[in-house]
């Protein structure tokens, strides 16, 4: 998942992907002015009704309780915040309301907000990873995976498992592909890179025209991100930016740039 990457040189297309199902339901509102119909409406589309989210990409919101204030929710929810969106439409009176109901409020409790809610009979109630017991995709993997597209055929020219659960990958179950979030790049040398898997938090280059792997490295946090190269004093350089924080509880999270020079042993 992220920004693709041409070569206009063999006309390849290299792009990553997952393949990791997901559960998604309808839910009938129960309409009427209440706080837990606010959040309902204006939350639980990410959050869920249950409040759990989808971890890590989606936080849980119970976890904010004994950790957040009710005004610092609300000032999320009314300024937006990382990947979440603003909130204008909604009066700071209706942001403190669901904060305190975030925050384990009894709805009735709270007061109605000021004007009627107006929603439709059903809404979208969240999105669901659909995973083992064990918390792996509940399907066959490659969960992910790097591939070159031809655009003259439209066809594949390669296509291979992109990153590994280390703990996995320790018991002989490699190659597995993982969930994966920013694209690769191409340099006019011949060489895709890219980070973005999760667990393993790997930086790799591969030979374009054969997918093979050529080089890898270990990243201080995941590079969720797309990487660029440039040029100083007639040295190739390509940086990515390791962010991490996707792969679940525990997993290093920060913001660091990591430069690597081409053609330097």
């Amino acid at each position: 998942m992220g920004r693709s990457a041409f070569d206009p040189e063999t006309g390849l297309l290299y792009v990553n992907a997952n393949d990791i199902a997901w559960i998604a339901s309808l839910g009938q509102n129960k309409g009427g002015s209440t706080v837990e119909q606010l959040y309902l409406t204006n939350c639980a589309g990410c959050h869920r009704d249950d409040m759990r989210g989808t971890p890590p990409e989606i936080p849980s919101l119970i976890a904010l309780r004994g950790k957040k204030q009710a005004g610092e929710i609300a000032a999320v929810i009314r300024q937006g915040e990382g990947r979440m969106p603003s909130f204008p439409n909604l009066s700071r009176f209706d942001g403190i309301q669901i904060a305190e109901y975030v925050l384990g409020a009894d709805s009735k409790e709270l007061q109605s907000v000021g004007s009627p809610v107006n929603t439709p009979a059903y809404r979208f109630t969240g999105y669901r990873k659909w995973l083992d017991p064990d918390g792996y995709p509940a399907v066959a993997p490659p969960w992910g995976t790097l591939n070159a597209i031809n655009l003259n055929t439209g066809e594949y020219a390669w296509k291979i498992p992109l990153g590994e659960y280390p703990e996995l990958a320790a018991k002989g179950m490699k190659d597995t592909g993982t969930e994966n979030y920013g694209g690769p790049i191409v340099t006019a040398g011949g060489l895709p890179f890219i980070g973005a898997t999760n667990f393993d938090r790997k930086f790799r280059a591969f030979d374009k025209a054969t997918g093979k792997l050529l080089w890898e490295t270990t990243l201080p946090m995941a590079g969720n991100s797309t990487p660029i190269t440039y040029e100083v004093g007639g040295r190739q350089y390509v940086v990515i930016h390791a962010t991490g924080g996707r792969g679940g509880p525990g997993t290093p999270s920060g913001g660091t740039y990591v430069a690597f020079a081409l053609g330097v042993k």
